[in-house]
């Protein structure tokens, strides 16, 4: 069986307090985007067997698919093997959920290979062992999400939204931004109620102009280039720009085709990972 497994970005990312075990709280609202790999699995005599077209993504138990895979036959005492097939879009180590959105799909796949019928919220459960964004990759859409993104809200759909995504060429570390995030330091914390009430009324103007990450500033000090390409997108148009996750890559709201075709033509000068694409 094969699906599509979408990419995300965070129209507002704010952190809200520490856990004893140092995981920091959060509230995000978080968006799907048309942006995906594709997964597939089938059923094999022994193992976890995964191929990716990239590479550089790892096959082994380092990969999340690999490590949902594992869980998920432990969970529910499932002898046979997998092969999974990893077909990759979506930039590696980029704050759109990559990862986690695979790992994702490849519980809902098994889920229904193996005639488990296993709830959502049984999948859910398992896939926060694995990750913090993976609950929310189970059913995507638009979202808010608290705790350490286990709390999830459905929210009226964000979609068909202009965007330009550019990834710089490097990755970022979760796990490092989160280390290096000082939350003493806020004073402005994103508007999330604001927010919400005015992507109900489709108001994409006050979305863009309001949308905010607490994470942006810990990875712009290390990279410059992430302000770059946020000037660079509003000079050709973009109506408003943020970092994703953790970043580096940078997502650019537009409200006009032409206009973001023309942003996507500059910044393809530049860089490798640029995209255009629309929330879903």
């Amino acid at each position: 069986m094969k699906i599509k497994a979408y990419a995300k970005i965070n129209i507002a990312l704010d952190v809200v307090g520490k856990r004893e075990d140092g995981y920091h709280l959060l509230r995000m609202i978080m968006q799907t985007i048309d942006l995906y790999d594709i997964i597939e699995v089938k059923k094999s005599d022994f193992g976890i067997n995964i191929k990716c077209n990239k590479h550089y993504v790892p096959t082994d138990e380092r990969n999340l698919a690999y490590k949902a895979a594992k869980l998920f036959k432990e969970t529910y005492s499932i002898s046979d093997g997998v092969d999974i097939d990893i077909t990759k879009y979506i930039p590696v180590s980029a704050g759109l959920a990559g990862g986690s959105t695979d790992g994702a799909a490849v519980l809902k796949l098994m889920n229904k290979i193996f005639n488990i019928n296993a709830s959502d919220d049984d999948l859910k459960a398992l896939g926060l062992k694995l990750g913090a964004d993976v609950p929310y990759c189970i059913n995507g859409g638009t979202a808010l999400c608290e705790g350490i993104g286990e709390k999830i809200t459905e929210l009226k759909r964000f979609k068909d939204k202009i965007l330009v995504l550019i990834k710089p060429p490097f990755g970022v570390s979760t796990k490092e931004v989160y280390k290096e995030f000082d939350l003493s330091k806020v004073i402005i914390h994103p508007k999330i109620e604001e927010l919400i009430k005015n992507m109900e009324k489709d108001d994409i103007y006050f979305v863009a102009n309001n949308m905010k990450n607490l994470l942006e500033n810990v990875t712009l000090r290390k990279h410059r280039i992430i302000s770059r390409i946020k000037e660079d997108t509003t000079i050709d148009g973009a109506i408003g720009t943020m970092m994703s996750g953790s970043g580096p890559t940078v997502f650019a709201f537009f409200d006009d085709m032409l206009k973001a075709q023309t942003c996507y033509d500059n910044m393809k000068k530049k860089y490798k990972d640029v995209f255009i694409t629309r929330t879903i």
